[in-house]
């Protein structure tokens, strides 16, 4: 874990199953967004990085969903790698890169149509500064049926990243980037075609002020 010193958001945890808790963020966000951006569906290109031109901001949510398979491969498999760049700067000198590994299935760990998938972030390039702590990734298991879309709330804080996948899961890193204009979003699907079936996108008040 990223350790105790980190300021998460609150999280509600309910009972999905006997097996699986459900992991949400709890309070009143919704009082704190303004400036909402909606976006429709998009084809993202496999292994082409997307800027989103009219989304930016250090602190904002991000509500996304992500077909489980794409129409348009044929073979019905979705893509393995879905990243979300945020917090990216023009030239990409600095971004926090969020990243979600799809299951396979082969593990098989609950049955044959759920798969362990992993959420990542990974803030190595979050700051140019020489004195920012650099550490290992921050990677957490979720389980995803086969057949289910990927739907991730992002909460980014200035120096925070903040990830919910499918209200099952999440992962949270403090970052220090150093350039103003480091207020970028990006998507990217590696490997294969992925189908964006929509985004949202807010500005945030600071929760802790």
């Amino acid at each position: 874990g990223a350790g105790g010193q980190i300021m998460t958001l609150p999280r509600r945890l309910t009972l999905l199953s006997h097996k699986e808790v459900g992991v949400e963020p709890a309070g009143a966000f919704e009082s704190l967004r303004y400036g909402h951006q909606h976006m429709s569906t998009m084809t993202l290109a496999p292994n082409k990085e997307v800027v989103l031109e009219h989304i930016k901001g250090n602190a904002m949510e991000i509500s996304a969903e992500i077909a489980a398979a794409s129409e348009m491969t044929g073979n019905g498999l979705a893509s393995p790698v879905f990243e979300m760049n945020v917090l990216r700067s023009p030239q990409k000198q600095e971004y926090t890169r969020i990243a979600f590994y799809r299951g396979r299935g082969r593990n098989g760990t609950f049955s044959r149509n759920r798969a362990q998938a992993l959420i990542t972030i990974d803030s190595t390039y979050s700051s140019t500064h020489p004195d920012a702590l650099l550490r290992a990734p921050e990677t957490a298991p979720v389980m995803m049926g086969k057949d289910e879309p990927l739907k991730l709330r992002v909460f980014v804080d200035r120096s925070s990243v903040e990830v919910f996948v499918n209200g099952r899961q999440c992962a949270a890193v403090r970052v220090y980037p150093r350039r103003e204009d480091s207020v970028g979003v990006s998507l990217r699907s590696q490997g294969r075609a992925s189908m964006l079936t929509r985004l949202d996108a807010w500005q945030m008040k600071s929760i802790y002020e």
